[in-house]
């Protein structure tokens, strides 16, 4: 009880009124809400005040306007500025001063928009920078938010380089600066690319001022097309073309280099205004022919890879950037006019003999045919005259076939010996290209390196044994197989064909004989050398009409003989008749015999 210290009471407390509840200060209660409002804003709703941050969660922001009770904002409507912390000033647009729980409801989303027309197009005319937030993409760009307004960011207003992955943007927070606005339908387009621009602008005028050619400057691959690959030197472009690119043949800029690479490049050219600047890489390595082995020398032989081909040829690269021409004619001993694709294709590994080399000029030859000993050299005794072979039929003319024997000895069979009997008039009716033919060596022409060749001489001549048969005067059964002007082709016995001339071809009752007609013929004519018969339907008729008149003219003869000569005599003749038979046949016995 000694420390209790006696407190004196307030000498003028109004007890009486604190029981009944009423102030208990001489100051009204009306004064004391005059002097609490006046710490206080005054508000209004739907009014737009700036207000402090005063507390931030993952999820809300609660701002200070200086009313009675703090408002509170979703995070997400400050999802355009994530460097937003407490301290802050921001704008927000009153909804209402009291909701059901007596909480001051605030909105900085409409705030914004309230504000943001004005602020948008203060901004276009001010070129200021305003800070915005990529919402989504959409066709052919992306919609960003400034200053709660959608705005429309095309794809090429991104960035100063082309843009290979738009969505890396969505949800990121950048500086932009309003180029456009339509007024009447309230469309805002934002540029960040015209940020950078003014930057590089500088640097570009920069570096340009400082270019030369033959200076070395260190670049990054921006863009690759299919003539060559545009080089960023740091705010100015250059194109390397696919030719400078390597010494070797490049079908592909993307084997040489890749997006986003850095490399040296050397500048080759520009214009007066150094708009367009020619860059080169392949220069910075030495020339492929300079560093080619000094050694090489003309006979040597080499591999390589066909990297062109052409009908006239193929190049072989030997090195890269390095590349000998392999002609034709280098790549067969034949005469035969070929194609280079018959031989090799483009990726072929070959091995060749080096023809030509002319270092100055950059040009070598080659031929792949001198890896193999000329056959002409060893032609009379690897095809002697009379030897036989199996050809490959190459081509046709009119006169003949032109056979290969083996890769580089070709041969010539004229179509006389192609058959004995058959007539041939064009050899594809004989054979076909690409068929295997035997035939037999008849000449050989070195000079030209061509073979006379013969097929038929592999079978014996039957024009020997068709003289026997179609002897001049025998008949034989033929059937017509050709009609021509001069007369009809007759098929005989044995293969072998004839010829009738119209005149010929008359039959007995004086009509012409047809095609088809089976017939019996007479041959009138038979020359072995031009294999060449004679036929004739008529003469079989009229030659024996011609026999009967001949037998009635000696029979009418004989019997005004009758009457004039005696008996005796006949009976002389018809001994000395029989005694010439018995000789005959004596003849025919002795020589039998024999």
């Amino acid at each position: 009880m000694e420390n209790l210290k006696n407190v004196a009471p307030i000498e003028d407390f109004n007890w009486d009124a604190y029981e009944n509840g009423e102030a208990v200060t001489n100051a009204s209660q009306e004064e004391l809400e005059k002097a609490y409002d006046s710490t206080l804003n005054k508000v209004n709703d739907r009014e737009v005040v700036d207000g402090t941050v005063i507390s931030m969660n993952k999820r809300e922001v609660v701002v200070n306007i200086g009313y009675k009770s703090d408002g509170i904002i979703p995070l997400n409507e400050f999802r355009y500025n994530p460097d937003l912390k407490v301290g802050d000033t921001v704008e927000v647009y009153i909804e209402n001063q009291e909701d059901k729980k007596g909480q001051l409801v605030l909105s900085h989303r409409k705030a914004r928009a309230t504000r943001s027309w004005d602020r948008v197009n203060a901004a276009l005319e001010n070129e200021e920078i305003i800070k915005g937030y990529i919402k989504c993409r959409t066709k052919g760009g992306m919609i960003v938010d400034v200053f709660g307004i959608e705005a429309f960011l095309p794809g090429s207003q991104i960035d100063v380089k082309p843009i290979r992955d738009y969505d890396v943007f969505v949800g990121k927070t950048m500086e932009f600066k309003v180029v456009k606005i339509n007024q009447e339908f309230k469309n805002v387009v934002v540029s960040h690319k015209a940020l950078i621009e003014a930057e590089l602008e500088q640097q570009k005028k920069e570096i340009i001022s400082k270019l030369e050619k033959g200076q070395v400057l260190e670049g990054t691959v921006k863009n690759i097309t299919s003539y060559g690959v545009f080089i960023d030197l740091g705010g100015v472009d250059g194109l390397i073309h696919i030719t400078d690119l390597s010494w070797g043949r490049v079908s592909d800029p993307k084997e040489v280099v890749e997006l986003d690479q850095k490399l040296n490049v050397v500048i080759l050219d520009f214009d007066d205004e150094k708009k367009r600047i020619a860059l080169g890489l392949k220069q910075l390595t030495p020339h492929p022919w300079d560093a080619l082995d000094t050694e090489l020398k003309v006979g040597d032989k080499v591999k390589g890879k066909v990297v062109v081909m052409a009908d006239y040829g193929a190049f072989i690269e030997i090195a890269p950037g390095v590349e000998g021409l392999i002609h034709v004619s280098e790549m067969s001993w034949s005469q035969h006019l070929r194609s280079a694709q018959d031989f090799m294709k483009v990726g072929d590994e070959v091995e060749a003999v080096v023809l030509t080399l002319d270092r100055d000029e950059r040009k070598m030859s080659l031929g792949i045919k001198q890896l193999k000993q000329d056959p002409w050299e060893t032609i009379e005794t690897k095809y002697p005259v009379g030897s036989q072979h199996t050809a490959k039929v190459r081509n046709f003319t009119n006169f003949g076939v032109f056979v290969e024997i083996e890769e580089g000895v070709d041969g010539l069979i004229h179509i006389s010996d192609l058959s004995w009997t058959k007539k041939v008039k064009h050899p594809s009716e004989f054979t076909q290209i690409g068929a295997d033919i035997e035939v037999q060596v008849l000449e050989i022409d070195k000079d030209n390196r061509r073979l006379s060749l013969g097929h038929k001489q592999l079978e014996e001549n039957p024009w020997d044994v068709f003289e026997t048969v179609f002897t001049v005067g025998s008949v034989h059964e033929g059937t017509i197989i050709e009609m021509l002007d001069k007369g009809a082709v007759v098929s005989l016995p044995y293969g072998v064909e004839g010829f009738a001339t119209p005149k010929h071809l008359v039959k007995e009752d004086g009509s012409q004989a047809q095609l088809d007609e089976k017939l019996e013929f007479k041959v009138i004519e038979f020359n072995k050398d031009a294999k060449r018969i004679i036929l004739s339907h008529s003469r079989i008729f009229e030659d024996v009409a011609k026999a009967e008149e001949r037998a009635e003219k000696k029979a009418s003869k004989k019997s005004s003989k009758k009457e004039d000569t005696p008996m005796i005599q006949n009976q002389a003749a018809s001994t000395t008749l029989g005694d010439i038979d018995a000789l005959a046949a004596l003849k025919e016995q002795l020589e039998g015999n024999k």
